[in-house]
This record gives structure tokens, C-alpha cells and sequence, in this order.
């Protein structure tokens, strides 16, 4: 009888075990992708809009190229995430994305302005964005200064904090990258056409690893 006894509890031990390591195993769910000639949102400041080259160069032009998607530029130079979050509802309507990609906060930290109110600005229009129906894409931003960007950079922590948050997926390290090479810069804190085709090229990578880009 102890015997039976043993046995059913090693038994069940062993499942409890093989269902914890099935657990572990288990990958975050897959984002949906985005079809072809999809309409897709680029959410941003002046690194979206393209300062430091030009508009056929910007990071959402060349990103249109690479995939096919329909990419509409929302970035707007000296933007802070108060005046992106102010700008999403009509952009939102106007072009009912099915995807936005969110890329705002650097003149946050340029203009020193308040970390956690840009933390929240910037989960306000992610969520106003999920809100709509778009899925959305989050990318980092360095915590930008005139001096800091000359050297290394690295992405503010609250972006990853977001997207773990809202469990949305996150390029990370774009504009790190980028804004650290002399030879991607048109100035210390704006990227040049060599550097908006890289960034593109990077994010389209997360794209794929996320599901979110099938080609």
C-alpha cells in the first residue's frame, strides 16, 4: 500500500513538473501581421518627420519601401508627448491605422520635463491607439541631452516599463544605435538619410521577430 502510495505522489509530482517547465517554455503570444498596403502610423517628433535629411529619406519613407505597407508620417519636429497625445485623435480618424508605431519623448528630456509625466503621456496614447483597433509598436528613445548624445546613449527604462505594461512590443536600442555614430548623425541629436535607412532597417527585423511583418 505505501508503495501505491509513493508511487501516485511521485506521479503526480512529475506532472506538476513537466506542467511548470510547459509554463516556462511558453512564449508571449505573437502580435498579428499587418497585411500588405496596410495603412500604418508613424507617432513622432522630428527623428520621424525626418529633420537632418529629407522627406523621401525619413525613417517611415524608407520603412514604406521595405515592407509595402501605406506608412503615413506623424512625426512633427520640437513635438513633446503632450502634443502628440493631443495630435493622435485626429490622426487616428483621419487614416484608421492598423498599426501605430510610437516614437516620441525625446524633446521630454531635451526641455527637461517631467519623466513620469511623459511615462504617462506616452501610456496614454498607446492605449488610445490600442483603443482604436491599431495595434501598436513602441520604440525607445535615449534620454537625449546636447552632451549626451556625442557619447554612448541608452534607452530611457520607462519604455521598456510601457510595453511590459501593455504587454505591446518594443524596438529597442533604434535610436541608441544610431545617434551614436558620427557617421549616422546630421547633428548630435538627429540622424542623416544613411541613419534613417538604418534605423528602418533595424526596426523592420523587430517587425518580423514579433509577427508583426510576414514577408
Amino acid at each position: 500500500m505505501n508503495q501505491g502510495l509513493n508511487r501516485r505522489r511521485l506521479l503526480g509530482a512529475s506532472l506538476v513538473a513537466a506542467f511548470g517547465l510547459a509554463a516556462c517554455g511558453r512564449k508571449p503570444p505573437r502580435a498579428q501581421a499587418v497585411p500588405a498596403a496596410a495603412t500604418v502610423l508613424a507617432l513622432g517628433d522630428s527623428l520621424t518627420s525626418g529633420v537632418g535629411a529629407s522627406a523621401d529619406t525619413a525613417y517611415p519613407a524608407e520603412l514604406a519601401r521595405l515592407t509595402g505597407w501605406k506608412v503615413v508620417n506623424g512625426g512633427v519636429s520640437g513635438d513633446t508627448s503632450a502634443q502628440a497625445l493631443a495630435r493622435l485623435p485626429g490622426l487616428l480618424q483621419q487614416h484608421q491605422p492598423a498599426l501605430v508605431i510610437v516614437g516620441i519623448g525625446g524633446n521630454d528630456f531635451l526641455r527637461r520635463q517631467s519623466a513620469a509625466t511623459a511615462r504617462a503621456n506616452i501610456l496614454r496614447i498607446c492605449t488610445e491607439a490600442k483603443g482604436s483597433g491599431a495595434q501598436v509598436l513602441l520604440v525607445a528613445v535615449p534620454e537625449l541631452s546636447l552632451l549626451a548624445a556625442a557619447g554612448r546613449l541608452s534607452d530611457h527604462p520607462m519604455y521598456e516599463e510601457i510595453a511590459e505594461e501593455l504587454k505591446i512590443p518594443l524596438h529597442a536600442k533604434g535610436w541608441s544605435s544610431v545617434l551614436a555614430q558620427e557617421r549616422l548623425r546630421s547633428d548630435p541629436i538627429h540622424a542623416n538619410a544613411a541613419g534613417y535607412a538604418e534605423f528602418a532597417q533595424g526596426l523592420v527585423g523587430t517587425l518580423r521577430q514579433t509577427g508583426l511583418l510576414v514577408q
